[in-house]
C-alpha cells in the first residue's frame, strides 16, 4: 500500500488526523488545486483525490494511465464522471452509500434548522437591532409569523437529512409533511405530489438529490402554490431550485423569506468571481428575508474529521480488493 501513489490537493484541507492517515498509507504527491496538474504526474498516479468544482471527466481519466481510484469525501459527486471511470475499471469512493456511518454526521440537519429559525424569526436583524443601541420586543415581535409550533413543515426528499429534520419539526410540535416518491415513514404524513406539499407547508426544506428529474423541479409552479408568506429553505443542492423564479416570489412577497446554503452555479467554472453580480447576492445585500450561506452545512471539524477518514478507508479496501 505504502508503494501506491496519491495525488492530493491543497484545496482540499484534510484534518491533521486525516493526512497522517494517507501519509502513513501512500506515497502522497501534493498540489495546491487541480489546475496545476500535469501530465507526467498525472500519469504515474495509482489514486487521485478530487475535490468539488473542479470536473474530473473522461480528458482528466486519459491522463492517469495507472489509476485505480478516484476519492473524494462528497455525499455526491456531480464532478467526477462516474460512467467513464466505471467503463475503465476505475473506482470512485465517496460516502453517498456509506448508509450506517452517515447516520452519526448530522451538521447539515443542524445548520438547515437553525436556517429556519434564522429566516423565521429575523434573528439577524434582531442582532442588529441591538448592535444599534436600541432594545425592546415589541418593536420585533410583529416580524415573526407565529409560532413554529403553529407552522406546517413540508420535507422534499426523506432521505437521511430529510428524515433528520422532519424528526426536529415534530420535537417542535410540527405538522410534518414530505414528498419522497422513494420513501415513506408513517410518522409523517405523505404528500402524493410535490405541488399538494407546497400548499400543505408553511416552511419547505429540500433534501432531494440532483439528477435530471430534480432539476428546477422548484419553479414557479410550486412558488405559487406555496401558502402566502411561507419560507423556503435549501441546503440540498442549488439546481433543484430555479433561481429566478425564486427571486420573483420574494420580490412579490408571496414568500415571507428564503435560506440558502447552495446555489445553482456554484459547481461552474468562475462561480466564485460571478457571485458578486449574482442577483440573489444582490436581493440579499438589501434585503432581510433572504438569507445566503457558502454550501457549509457539512463543514464542522468533527464532521471534517470523520468524513476524510472515512474516505480514505474505503480507498484503502478498494486498493486491497
Amino acid at each position: 500500500m505504502k508503494q501506491s501513489k496519491l495525488l492530493y490537493y491543497d484545496i482540499l484541507g484534510f484534518h491533521v488526523t486525516a493526512m497522517e492517515l494517507l501519509t502513513s498509507n501512500f506515497q502522497v504527491i501534493t498540489l495546491a488545486t487541480p489546475r496545476d496538474d500535469t501530465n507526467d504526474i498525472l500519469k504515474e498516479m495509482d489514486v487521485v483525490m478530487a475535490p468539488l468544482g473542479f470536473e474530473f471527466g473522461r480528458d482528466k481519466m486519459g491522463r492517469c494511465s495507472k489509476l485505480k481510484v478516484i476519492g473524494s469525501s462528497t455525499l455526491s459527486v456531480p464532478h467526477i464522471d462516474i460512467e467513464c471511470a466505471e467503463s475503465k475499471g476505475i473506482n470512485v469512493c465517496y460516502l453517498g452509500n456509506e448508509k450506517e456511518f452517515l447516520e452519526d454526521i448530522t451538521p447539515t440537519a443542524e445548520l438547515t434548522w437553525g436556517l429556519i429559525l434564522a429566516i423565521t424569526r429575523r434573528i439577524h436583524k434582531a442582532h442588529k437591532f441591538v448592535c444599534s443601541g436600541r432594545w425592546g420586543a415589541n418593536s420585533l415581535g410583529y416580524i415573526s409569523p407565529c409560532m413554529l409550533s403553529n407552522m406546517s413543515l413540508g420535507i422534499v426528499g426523506l432521505g437521511r437529512l430529510g428524515s433528520m429534520v422532519a424528526s426536529y419539526g415534530k420535537a417542535f410540535g410540527m405538522d410534518v409533511y414530505y414528498y419522497s416518491p422513494r420513501s415513506s415513514n408513517s410518522e409523517y404524513k405523505r404528500t402524493s405530489t410535490l405541488i399538494e406539499l407546497a400548499k400543505s407547508s408553511d416552511i419547505v426544506s429540500i433534501h432531494a438529490h440532483h439528477t435530471h428529474e430534480t432539476e428546477a423541479m422548484v419553479n414557479m409552479d410550486f412558488f405559487k402554490a406555496m401558502k402566502p408568506g411561507s419560507f423556503i429553505i435549501n441546503t440540498s443542492r442549488g439546481a433543484i431550485i430555479d433561481e429566478k423564479s425564486l427571486l420573483e416570489a420574494l420580490e412579490s412577497e408571496h414568500l415571507a423569506g428564503a435560506a440558502l446554503d447552495v446555489m445553482a452555479d456554484e459547481y461552474k467554472p468562475g462561480f466564485k468571481t460571478a457571485l458578486k453580480d449574482s442577483p440573489l447576492v444582490g436581493y440579499a445585500k438589501n434585503h432581510e428575508n433572504l438569507i445566503l450561506t457558502p454550501h457549509y452545512g457539512g463543514a464542522t471539524v468533527d464532521a471534517w474529521e470523520k468524513t476524510q477518514k472515512k474516505t480514505i478507508e474505503l480507498i484503502i479496501n478498494a486498493l486491497s480488493v
